[in-house]
């Protein structure tokens, strides 16, 4: 039997490319303001941006995002190679363009710290992040511009799953979507058609 042009196997080229325009955008930007920083900064260097509530304060970060668990780079990157590779793996699965651009934003910010730690002092898997974004007033910690890609990702994954949408497109029926489909099958006499709970009906 011929597969059918929807079916998982299919590689949507669309999609794929989506995914590393976002990747290469936010590893671009990442790159770029760390060399900025490092070209035009001392370490331990602070600049007023918006007063006191914005600065930049240049720092090598050698934990994980925002600062945490210092001392640990080397779980951290392979951590994010691991990170790495399963995206790879996943991308010819997606089939939703809001699971390409999250997937982008993670795999551009993951990539933007792994450079860091696999290029920079103190030595391969070693290096240390450069962090320079700082909000006294409102967070403890520095943190870098994949940070913010890495963190944002994050919630859209929660906000996709709480919608229901799947990694192929697809979307799981709300509760009150499954009653109208009952009701629905109930009135036709036909109670098989309803699908069960959790069982994807809708493509977004």
């Amino acid at each position: 039997m011929a597969p059918n042009d929807n079916t998982p196997t299919k590689v949507s080229a669309r999609l794929l490319a989506a995914l590393a325009f976002v990747a290469v955008g936010v590893y671009a930007a990442d790159q770029t303001s760390k060399h900025l920083v490092t070209t035009t900064m001392a370490e331990g260097e602070t600049i007023d941006v918006i007063g006191t509530f914005f600065q930049l304060h240049f720092v090598k970060n050698p934990g994980a995002a925002f600062s945490l668990a210092s001392g640990s780079t080397w779980i951290f990157s392979l951590a994010a190679a691991a990170v790495v590779v399963a995206i790879i793996v996943f991308a010819r699965r997606i089939r939703s363009r809001a699971w390409a651009v999250m997937l982008g934003m993670l795999l551009g910010g993951t990539l933007g710290n792994l450079t860091d730690r696999l290029l920079r002092e103190t030595s391969f898997g070693m290096g240390h992040v450069i962090d320079f974004l700082y909000f006294p007033g409102l967070l403890p910690a520095i943190f870098n511009v994949a940070d913010i890609f890495i963190v944002s990702s994050m919630g859209l994954l929660l906000l996709l799953t709480l919608l229901g949408v799947n990694l192929d497109g697809t979307r799981v029926p709300s509760k009150r979507r499954r009653r109208e489909l009952d009701r629905e099958a109930e009135a036709s006499g036909r109670t098989d058609t309803a699908p069960p709970a959790g069982h994807a009906t809708e493509r977004s």
